[in-house]
């Protein structure tokens, strides 16, 4: 019988505290760490969010442990590449992922069968920032805020379209979720990234849309796009003055749930080694410039500690995986 999801991540959270502590003096043995370059493996391509957000990290991070940072970019496959070169790395505390919550959380779900397990062979290290996201709508749309737009895509039973950067991005799921609990009958739209989305949200061809702050909030503030609100627990920091879904009614958890930029590690790295690259790394996002860097990509800088991101990580993942099911996006 397949265990829950809390049991399971309790498992693999004290499986991979004990694997850590035992590995630890074999580590020590080698040198004080880190005792040679440390490798970021970021699972996307080049100048992406995350991977500019990675190099602002590493390069404030290299200064303070002392030793060179060296990014290397796998893109491909939903993050899922470069996320399971890492899952397969040695546990010696050089070779860490810089990644979003899709490798490290959505994909299990999502994709029938994966080269790693996220619960049993990742090492949570940081949750460094939540991605909250915006919900816009053409300008067309006769809404100004959460409770007008359910009325109106009630009103407009099956008429409504609305679009996502892919299967099984969080606008796909919270756009599903949104048509079922409305029993709206809405049409779901994949694009092959965000700007095509927008593109056509532009234009009229689909009506709404979740979509990152980043990509939206130039054409919000030229009245090309209406913003509704945003997602998670808070207001966006880039768009102070936009309510969440949240405040405006919307309780559920798919509204409050949010995607996050995270670190993770190779199952059996020591624990001190996690402790401390956790530690460092939250030093580093607490710094002015990176701290507004983060927050102008559209991102609420966090830094947790491993404990606080697993405790995230097993409030979040039971409503990632409901999502999915609602949604019916099960991938290959």
């Amino acid at each position: 019988m397949t265990q829950p999801i809390h049991r399971r991540l309790l498992l693999a959270q004290g499986a991979a505290l004990s694997a850590g502590l035992c590995a630890a003096p074999w580590v020590r043995a080698q040198g004080a760490w880190p005792n040679k370059p440390i490798r970021f493996i970021v699972p996307y391509n080049a100048g992406g969010a995350t991977d500019v957000s990675a190099r602002v990290i590493a390069e404030k991070l290299g200064q303070r442990l002392g030793q060179t940072l060296i990014i290397e970019n796998k893109g491909g496959a939903a993050g899922i590449l470069g996320t399971d070169m890492v899952a397969k790395a040695a546990p010696d505390g050089n070779t860490f992922v810089f990644t979003l919550s899709a490798s490290v959380l959505t994909n299990q779900f999502l994709f029938a069968k994966l080269p790693y397990d996220p619960q049993k062979d990742l090492a949570l290290v940081s949750q460094i920032a939540v991605v909250p996201v915006t919900l816009v709508v053409h300008p067309d749309v006769p809404a100004r805020n959460a409770a007008e737009l359910q009325a109106w895509i009630r009103k407009n039973k099956g008429k409504v379209s609305y679009g996502s950067w892919g299967i099984g991005s969080y606008a796909h799921l919270a756009g599903a979720y949104m048509s079922q609990a409305l029993n709206a009958d809405m049409s779901h739209v994949a694009y092959k990234g965000e700007a095509p989305m927008l593109q056509d949200l532009l234009g009229g061809q689909i009506q709404m849309a979740y979509a990152s702050a980043s990509a939206t909030k130039p054409h919000i503030e030229m009245g090309k796009l209406k913003v509704i609100g945003v997602t998670g627990d808070q207001r966006m920091s880039a768009l102070p003055n936009v309510p969440t879904l949240g405040e405006q009614g919307l309780k559920d958890d798919a509204y409050r749930i949010c995607g996050f930029v995270a670190m993770a590690a190779p199952a059996k790295t020591p624990m001190d080694i996690v402790q401390r690259m956790a530690k460092e790394v939250n030093a580093v996002v607490q710094m002015a410039e990176v701290h507004e860097k983060l927050v102008a990509m559209g991102f609420n800088p966090v830094a947790s500690t491993p404990e606080a991101f697993m405790a995230s990580y097993k409030k979040d993942a039971p409503v990632w995986e409901q999502l999915v099911k609602v949604s019916g996006a099960k991938l290959d």
